[in-house]
C-alpha cells in the first residue's frame, strides 16, 4: 500500500511516465480493499493528499489496475509494452512473483526492484546479491535484468520499535527468543534488550531446541 501511494504521488507530480501499474497479489489486493474502506485510519499526510487529489483516494489512479484472477496474472506475461508489476511474496519464494521472474529475468531492459529485507538463502536474497544465475521452478535462468533495492519500505518493525514493544510487555513474559533476522543485527537487538533490563533474551542457533512451558 505504501508503494502504491508513493507511485500515485509520483505520477501526479509528473515524476513518472504514464505507464500501466499492476498490483498482482491476491493478498495485497484484499488488504488494499480494507485500507480503502477505512480512510479514517489514514494519517494526517495521507488525508491531506486525498483532500487535494482529483481521484479523492490514496490507493488508486488512472494507470493502476488490481489483478485478482489467475487469468489476469498470466495475461501480463503476454504483454510487451512498458509496465510496472507489483507482486508481493515475501522473499520471492512462491506465488505469482516466480512466474513474473521466470518470464522477465533474462531481459536486460527489465528491472527487478526489491523493497524489503531478504533472508539469506532465499530467491529474494540471491537477486538482491545480484547472483548471475537463479533457479526458478527447477530451471536455471541467467539474470540479465537489472536489480535495484530500496530500503525503508519494509513492513517489519525496526530495532527501536521492537525494543519499545518489548519494554511494554516485559513484565508479562518469561523470556524472549529472536528467531527472525541475521546474526549481527540480532546480536545488537539482544544487547539493546538486555540493556533495558530484559536478561532472558535468546538467539537460538540453527537446529537448537528450546522447551517452552505453559
Amino acid at each position: 500500500q505504501e508503494l502504491v501511494f508513493d507511485l500515485h504521488r509520483m505520477v501526479d507530480g509528473g515524476e513518472l511516465p504514464q505507464v500501466p501499474v499492476f498490483v498482482d497479489s491476491p493478498l495485497a489486493v484484499n488488504a488494499t480493499d480494507i485500507f480503502k474502506r477505512h480512510p479514517e485510519c489514514f494519517d494526517a499526510e495521507t488525508r491531506e493528499f486525498i483532500r487535494h487529489d482529483h481521484h479523492k483516494m490514496a490507493l488508486g489512479f488512472e494507470m493502476l489496475t488490481y489483478t485478482r484472477s489467475v487469468e489476469e496474472s498470466k495475461a501480463l506475461n503476454d504483454r510487451t509494452d512498458p509496465m510496472v508489476i507489483i507482486s508481493a511474496s515475501g522473499m520471492a519464494e512462491s506465488g505469482r512473483i516466480l512466474h513474473h521472474l521466470k518470464n522477465n529475468i533474462e531481459e536486460p531492459r527489465n528491472t527487478v526492484l526489491i523493497v524489503s529485507w531478504q533472508a539469506p538463502h532465499t530467491m529474494g536474497r540471491r537477486l538482491a546479491d545480484r547472483d548471475p544465475f537463479v533457479k526458478i521452478f527447477g530451471e536455471t535462468y541467467e539474470r540479465r535484468a537489472e536489480v535495484a533495492t530500496i530500503g525503508g519500505l519494509s513492513a517489519h518493525a525496526g530495532q527501536d520499535m521492537l525494543v519499545e514493544y518489548a519494554e511494554a510487555v516485559k513484565e508479562t513474559v518469561r523470556g524472549i527468543y529472536l528467531v527472525h533476522g541475521e546474526a549481527k543485527p540480532a546480536g545488537m537487538l539482544t544487547e539493546a534488550l538486555r540493556g533495558r533490563g530484559m536478561e532472558k533474551v535468546f538467539y537460538p542457533a540453527r537446529g537448537e531446541k528450546a522447551e517452552i512451558r505453559k
